[in-house]
């Protein structure tokens, strides 16, 4: 019996601590039981007390109690946990509440079907914070930093506004994008390029200060250009391929200072199409006037329209010529597309002009010369034309003249010594001659005679008398010579042209011929005698080169011959020659010496009597000799001068 009472005081206790809790539930319990309350008016069942003892699942136990209390509930089949709690003599209204508390249930009333499904928390809709966008613009050196990670353009854009006072904005087509960035102090439109590069979008400045983000078009690509800049170019998709063409080729664009430039990388691809490409993307009016054929591969960055048109043409049988703003592209021969140009040359003469000229670039292109005015008269394709005048213009410079100072000098050393006597008889002889300098005596027959009784006074020898007309001459002297012989003749010379100079002499010697003429009875000889020129010439060729720091390369070549000696049977002359070559690097007006030059001739001359001319002694006093040793040096000074 005590047991019992126990039993139930704490059923009772529980109870009470449910209750207590009810009364102090979540507002989510109290609408709950303000619907129960409200069907109980209706369905009386639910403020009967129940004493059900089922363990068993949610299921099972609410079906007990809607079959206990004659009431509608329909259980979530989701809802399947077990129940192991015994409650007895408590209504059907306060046990719903209670399980609603205990395993989160949720209770709805449809009429008079109370629904018992699982609880699920409402979606509450509450704004996140604004997030705070990271832009600084330092005025003082105009930079901008960025920290953007997925940030809304649209917030960005009016973030830096705020900051640097720089009007930015986003068209419709940005505002929900979506841009990421890290900048640290970057020029303001570096930064901003930097930031549409990063994030796949353009931006453009315009001409009133307002910074402008747009989308790529349609086969537009951000790169970077040649220029190591950040760039917009354009895909090239080709209209009809070429077979064996590449169709990723490319033709792109881009502004710089307000002139459309063009950039191309093309494989084998139709020139036509490239023309067409550029023509509609720079928006140029052209006109074809003939078929344009062939294909070219082509790889250029930043080029004007007009440059871009003469390297697709370049080496083709087609040209271009702009007229009134429309570009004619045509075949060379064709009316409107030739044209002229007269060229007056300022430094340079024609003749030397136009053999400079490569003979490819003269094909196709007429070339009339006016010596009177020094113009050249070009006519064939403006291409061509422009090719040929731009050679022209580089070669029409000021040829420096080089005025060349020659200075020779001649050093001429000659000794003779003449020894000898000779004797003989003439009708009119005078006793005399010189003893100092040199022995030249001629003794007459008297003083012979006298010389003659002289020594026989003296050795008691009587050597006779020479006849009246018997003369004797005495000869032993030496000559010595020094004969310095100068010239300085002046020379000019254009740049890159030889300066000659020659000075000598020319003689002629015979020459016979015998013919024999054969006939019949006898044989004829006839002789025929040609004199043949022979010249001895000290000559200096000199080529003078001006490089651009004033210093001046010489060429030079040195010929010195001369005659040794004079024949007087008509034979041919000898000669001495010496001959040397050179090259040499001088500033202008500097002074070089070329020297060195030496040559020696030494000639020996006797005549005596026969035999006893020969016999050592005798050959003294029965002959005269005379020996010359000649020495010649030349030494040449050479001054170049550039005159402008």
């Amino acid at each position: 019996m005590i047991k019992k009472f126990t039993r139930l005081l704490l059923i009772c206790f529980c109870l009470a601590c449910s209750f207590s809790a009810l009364a102090q539930q979540t507002p989510r319990i109290r609408t709950i039981q303000k619907k129960l309350d409200s069907l109980a008016k209706v369905l009386p069942g639910l403020d009967q007390k129940v004493s059900l003892q089922i363990n068993g699942s949610v299921q099972q136990y609410l079906q007990g109690i809607a079959a206990a209390n004659n009431l509608s509930i329909s259980v979530d089949p989701k809802l399947s946990f077990p129940i192991n709690d015994n409650l007895n003599d408590v209504t059907a209204s306060n046990i719903l509440l209670f399980l609603a508390q205990k395993y989160s249930l949720d209770i709805s009333t449809v009429g008079s079907i109370i629904y018992i499904t699982s609880y699920q928390e409402p979606v509450i809709n509450i704004k996140p914070p604004v997030k705070e966008i990271d832009a600084v613009y330092n005025r003082s050196n105009n930079s901008l930093s960025l920290t953007l990670n997925n940030d809304s353009l649209t917030s960005v854009a009016k973030k830096i506004t705020q900051v640097s006072g720089k009007n930015v904005i986003v068209p419709v087509a940005l505002q929900g994008k979506k841009v990421n960035a890290f900048i640290a102090a970057a020029p303001f439109e570096t930064a901003m390029d930097k930031l549409a590069y990063a994030n796949e979008i353009k931006m453009v400045k315009t001409a009133d200060d307002y910074y402008l983000f747009q989308p790529l078009a349609e086969n537009e690509e951000l790169y970077v250009n040649g220029d190591n800049q950040t760039a917009v170019r354009k895909l090239f998709k080709q209209v009809s391929p070429a077979p064996g063409g590449n169709a990723a080729s490319g033709v792109f664009f881009k502004t710089v200072n307000g002139q459309k430039l063009i950039s191309a990388d093309a494989n084998n691809a139709p020139i036509l199409n490239l023309i067409s490409q550029a023509s509609q993307e720079l928006n140029y009016n052209y006109s074809i006037y003939s078929e344009i054929k062939g294909t070219i591969n082509i790889h250029v960055s930043d080029v004007s329209y007009e440059e871009f048109l003469g390297l697709l043409l370049k080496g083709t049988d087609y040209t271009f010529q702009s007229e009134n703003g429309i570009y004619l592209i045509g075949d060379k021969k064709l009316e409107g597309l030739r044209s002229f140009k007269a060229i007056h040359l300022q430094n340079r003469s024609i003749d030397t002009v136009v053999s400079m000229i490569p003979a490819d670039w003269k094909k196709g292109v007429e070339i009339k010369e006016f010596r009177e005015q020094n113009t050249i008269l070009l006519s064939g394709s403006s291409a061509q034309i422009r090719e040929i005048e731009s050679v022209i213009k580089q070669l029409d410079e000021l040829v420096p003249v080089v005025l060349i100072e020659v200075t020779i000098i001649d050093f001429t050393k000659t000794r003779t010594i003449a020894t000898g006597i000779s004797a003989g008889v003439s009708d009119s002889v005078k006793t005399g001659g010189t003893i100092l300098s040199g022995i030249n005596f001629t003794a007459s027959a008297s003083g012979v005679n006298s010389f003659l009784n002289s020594l026989g006074s003296l050795t008691s020898l009587n050597l006779g008398h020479v006849v009246p007309n018997f003369y004797v001459t005495l000869q032993a002297s030496e000559t010595n010579n020094n004969v310095n012989v100068r010239s300085v003749p002046k020379l000019t010379a254009l740049n890159g042209h030889t300066a000659t100079l020659s000075i000598g002499s020319k003689l002629y010697y015979k020459n016979s011929t015998q013919n024999l003429i054969p006939s019949a009875s006898t044989n004829t000889s006839v002789f025929t005698n040609t004199y043949v020129p022979v010249e001895a010439n000290l000559s200096v060729d000199i080529k003078p080169i001006v490089s651009g720091d004033d210093e001046v390369t010489l060429g030079i070549k040195v010929n010195i011959s001369d005659f040794t000696s004079i024949p007087t049977d008509g034979s041919p002359p000898p000669q001495s020659i010496s001959k040397f070559e050179s090259s040499l690097r001088v500033h202008s007006e500097d002074t070089v010496l070329l020297g060195g030059m030496e040559r020696t001739e030494n000639d020996l001359s006797a005549s005596g009597v026969p035999i006893l001319s020969r016999i050592p002694i005798l050959k003294w006093i029965f002959s005269s000799r005379t020996k010359t040793n000649s020495k010649v040096v030349t030494v040449l000074f050479i001054k170049p001068t550039i005159l402008r």
